[in-house]
């Protein structure tokens, strides 16, 4: 079967503003509404660089809400519903498509983790409680678990499995998947810096940090592309690689943060155990804005 894509192009995981304790929803609308005018084609909310991990149950489920009010299918919005707990997942992942997202993030069970197997039985069960196309989140750096080609191909097979949000940095093993799986798993880039390399294995786009500073620029990496450019596809790509190792030079979402409190978009907080850049690391990051035009 030949799956249909949530979206093509950029789309935004997108972070959590906080004043004080509580979310900032004033900051939160604001970037929205910027995502939006720069021809952003998603929005990926409560994922990594959404701090979802330290959301309460409460935030998780009105952030979404308060999203999908502010977006009013403007855009494609997409909803972090992972856990490692399965039970959780399924709740998270019923609740946000009873709530009208367009799609689902899962991401791999973490910490307990859990062997092949287990990830086809853990998916299939989250996809069987989902009426929104579901979106694996594969990131083996914070997970400390791997997805096979095998398991991919195995998952492929389930109508709401649509796709891979693919942040493991091992391009053969990327490859292989695509020559298993072809169209019935839809590859999507969760690292920014190897967007144009994944589009040329037939990716759809990318689940982008960068395009909080660059949705625009970030949004044509993928549209030229797709419109047989690729020499502007890869100047943009060039252009920005400085700044995505700035904004990857600590744990996401700590120099993103940095970065829209800098340009005067919502605070630099981040929840414990995440804390503020070390000074070296804010100073390589202001000069790459600096590079870029941003400051």
């Amino acid at each position: 079967m030949k799956k249909t894509p949530i979206f093509r192009g950029a789309g935004t995981a997108i972070l959590t503003p906080f004043k004080g304790e509580e979310i900032d929803y004033t900051a939160f609308a604001a970037i929205l509404e910027e995502q939006i005018a720069n021809s952003i084609d998603a929005i990926i909310v409560c994922g990594t660089t959404g701090e979802g991990s330290t959301l309460s149950d409460t935030e998780h489920r009105s952030l979404i809400e308060f999203c999908l009010e502010k977006v009013n299918g403007r855009t494609k919005v997409i909803a972090g519903t992972g856990s490692n707990d399965t039970r959780y997942a399924v709740e998270l992942t019923r609740f946000a498509c009873g709530a009208g997202v367009d799609g689902v993030l899962v991401v791999t069970p973490y910490y307990n983790k859990t062997s092949q197997l287990g990830l086809i039985r853990h998916y299939n069960v989250v996809a069987d409680a989902a009426t929104k196309p579901l979106l694996i989140y594969s990131v083996p750096t914070r997970t400390g678990l791997t997805i096979q080609p095998e398991t991919y191909y195995e998952l492929s097979k389930h109508p709401n499995i649509c796709g891979v949000k693919e942040a493991n940095p091992d391009i053969c093993q990327i490859t292989r998947t695509c020559a298993m799986c072809g169209d019935d798993l839809l590859l999507y880039s969760g690292n920014d810096d190897m967007t144009l390399s994944l589009l040329s294995l037939g990716g759809q786009g990318v689940i982008s940090v960068l395009s909080h500073l660059v949705p625009k620029e970030t949004h044509l990496i993928c549209q030229k592309f797709f419109e047989g450019d690729i020499e502007e596809s890869r100047r943009l790509q060039f252009k920005y690689l400085e700044l995505i190792r700035a904004i990857f030079c600590e744990v996401n979402p700590i120099p993103i943060k940095t970065a829209m409190a800098l340009l005067g978009k919502c605070s630099d907080q981040v929840r414990m155990p995440l804390c503020e850049m070390e000074p070296k690391h804010k100073e390589f990051l202001v000069q790459a804005m600096k590079n870029v035009g941003l400051l």
